[in-house]
């Protein structure tokens, strides 16, 4: 009783707020009145920055296709220079470079010249940020209409025909034009998740062998090869991605192996003492997230481990990132959907695995990790 009655204390004060924030009136007077005039700011530029976060995102795009950051990288250049370089009327270039800097995506130096933002800086040479901006392009047009999207009116969108095992009967059959664009997108930032991935991991080391399951062209297993000199590698995913695979584990020698097939279909190599999931079990619905943690359960021997990262919903300070974005891409990407911390623990342990734990990563709002263990007989 004490509970349901503090809750239902907090639902008449959010009640109250929300009929006085609706009254026109009340906003006049906030955005006047002193104590609330800076809040009520703030959240009038949030609520444009909702409205306004298209049109931004396709400044950085402009930015990316016209190679702005890589041409700034040596130093700031005059307009005159940067419009010749980029084709665009001085008009146009002022209006982007305008925009771009508001955004701080660009800054404004001496002498009437334009440098890199601190923003903008980290974008020269990062090949797989650069390719993920120019793949938005897709979601928007599948975003386009929100609410039939939503309603799920069947209709093939331009993601589910880029992931094109999100909603194929019979993955394993796909071709190798079918997986060839998703796969290099994501290698492009695939080194960057293994990197905080494994330090999250250092335990690496310990293992005898890895098998990473989804391992796409094998960028993740490159990554734990240099860590663990005698690890052995297994890499598992769809027949014409793990043949793309093997070109860049070839260099590991015997140490590598690539196995084509589907999880859905076909049982998990065996061998590993140690399964990899990374930014693959989101892909999934729950049926199919189930059954592969159970295939994975099955594969490891007793006392293996399971590792599995991925973005999550509910992360503080990044609920946006795993809530909004991941939620509706993965919508218009026709499978799967993000899950919470706690969410992924019950699952695990449906699966029968035990002694979960978590791994800090220094940019959870991209991948958080979670370690699990297939107990040991009594």
């Amino acid at each position: 009783m004490a509970a349901a009655g503090r809750a239902s204390w907090r639902d008449r004060a959010l009640a109250l707020r929300d009929r006085l924030v609706a009254e026109p009136r009340f906003r006049r007077w906030a955005a006047r009145f002193p104590p609330t005039h800076a809040l009520a700011r703030r959240r009038a530029g949030a609520l444009f920055d909702l409205c306004a976060g298209f049109v931004y995102s396709q400044v950085l795009l402009a930015c990316v296709r016209l190679k702005l950051f890589d041409m700034l990288r040596e130093g700031p250049l005059p307009l005159a220079d940067i419009a010749a370089r980029t084709r665009l009327p001085e008009e146009a270039t002022a209006r982007l470079l305008g925009a771009a800097v508001s955004l701080r995506l660009l800054d404004r130096r001496g002498g009437g010249r334009f440098g890199l933002g601190p923003l903008g800086a980290a974008m020269p040479g990062n090949a797989g940020l650069a390719a993920m901006i120019e793949h938005h392009a897709m979601l928007y047009a599948d975003l386009s209409d929100p609410v039939a999207l939503l309603r799920g009116s069947g209709e093939e969108t331009a993601l589910s025909r880029y992931w094109a095992y999100a909603r194929a009967p019979f993955p394993a059959t796909l071709r190798g034009d079918q997986v060839a664009d998703y796969s290099v997108l994501m290698a492009a930032s695939q080194e960057m998740i293994a990197e905080e991935v494994l330090d999250a991991f250092p335990e690496v080391v310990r293992h005898r062998c890895l098998l990473d399951v989804g391992g796409g062209d094998g960028a993740f297993l490159a990554a734990a090869a240099a860590r663990a000199a005698s690890l052995q590698l297994i890499l598992f995913d769809l027949p014409e991605v793990a043949a793309r695979a093997e070109a860049r584990l070839a260099g590991l020698g015997r140490r590598a192996t690539a196995v084509g097939g589907d999880f859905r279909a076909d049982p998990l190599p065996s061998g590993a003492d140690l399964i990899s999931l990374i930014r693959v079990l989101h892909d999934h619905d729950d049926a199919a997230a189930m059954d592969l943690l159970r295939a994975a359960h099955r594969a490891l021997p007793a006392g293996g481990r399971l590792l599995l990262a991925e973005p999550m919903a509910g992360t503080p300070g990044a609920e946006p990132m795993g809530d909004a974005y991941f939620g509706f891409y993965l919508l218009a990407m026709g499978s799967g959907r993000p899950r919470s911390e706690a969410e992924l623990r019950g699952f695990l342990a449906q699966a029968g695995f035990a002694r979960v734990t978590a791994r800090r990563t220094r940019l959870p709002l991209l991948v958080r990790a979670l370690v699990a263990e297939r107990e040991s007989p009594l």
